[in-house]
């Protein structure tokens, strides 16, 4: 299964952090190819992008199911379309290193199935470390404007 990790350290509090990361309508724009995104309740978030990954293109929609709220340090979550169980999980994790400064680490994997799994599988694996490098710094860009208001 595809899979990345990112780390980054951030002169911003975690309280700061758990703030902007709570509200869905803070970073799911941010991530590439958005379309749109609906919070459904506290744990289920529709989200719609367009996907690239060179010779796949095409729109995709999926449900980010919340597993895990532990404020300010964790959310973890699951990943499907509306029609499969299950595609991908992931989780955001805050770390404290002193009062103004935090360790936000991402991370993310994904295991596509069905007739094209195995092709997708490797498209993802060269994929996710550019778009989750992409995102990391997306993210800590609006997390450093969102702590100046």
């Amino acid at each position: 299964m595809p899979s990345e990790m990112q780390q980054i350290e951030l002169a911003i509090p975690i309280n700061v952090i758990w703030d902007f990361i709570r509200d869905a309508n803070n970073w799911a724009p941010l991530v590439p190819g958005y379309i749109q995104h609906e919070q459904i309740n506290d744990s289920l978030i529709t989200w719609e992008f367009k996907s690239d990954l060179g010779i796949m293109k095409k729109k995709v929609s999926l449900i980010i199911d919340i597993k895990e709220w532990n404020e300010p340090k964790k959310v973890s979550f699951e990943l499907r379309r509306a029609n499969e169980k299950y595609i991908g999980e992931g989780y955001f994790e805050a770390q404290a290193l002193n009062k103004n400064k935090t360790l936000l680490i991402g991370f993310l994997e994904i295991n596509a199935s069905g007739a094209l799994g195995s092709l997708a599988n490797s498209l993802f694996k060269n994929a996710i470390p550019k778009s989750t490098e992409e995102v990391a710094t997306v993210i800590s860009s609006k997390l450093e404007e969102f702590n100046q208001r």
